[in-house]
């Protein structure tokens, strides 16, 4: 995988706001861990699974977050995955960690910011 081309196009990906194009470079089993959940519905849990919690998760962002927009700072390529650091929401650095699977769809998602 080229880790390069993968974060310009998931970066731009996400900047469209299309929800089902964001959704398309995940498994439908994917987990995603992330300190956002929390904040974003004032719960206790920091994970979701599934496309279907994922989608309405994100559903949810996109509304609360019109104008969302990531800025690429860097990708690295791991072993059957990629780190993404790039400027989120709220002026919030962050980096996201994303595993595939043997499809080249991401199936597990954990996200960090400072």
């Amino acid at each position: 995988m080229d880790h390069q081309k993968f974060a310009a196009d998931w970066i731009s990906v996400w900047n469209s706001h299309h929800l089902e194009d964001i959704l398309s470079h995940y498994s439908d089993d994917i987990m995603i861990t992330t300190p956002m959940i929390v904040m974003a519905t004032g719960g206790k849990e920091s994970s979701l699974s599934g496309k279907n919690a994922v989608r309405e998760y994100w559903r949810k962002a996109l509304d609360k977050f019109p104008d969302l927009k990531f800025e690429l700072i860097q990708s690295t390529a791991g072993v059957d995955s990629v780190a993404l650091f790039y400027k989120s929401i709220m002026d919030k650095h962050a980096v996201e960690v994303m595993f595939f699977n043997e499809e080249g769809k991401i199936n597990k998602m954990y996200a960090h910011y400072d």
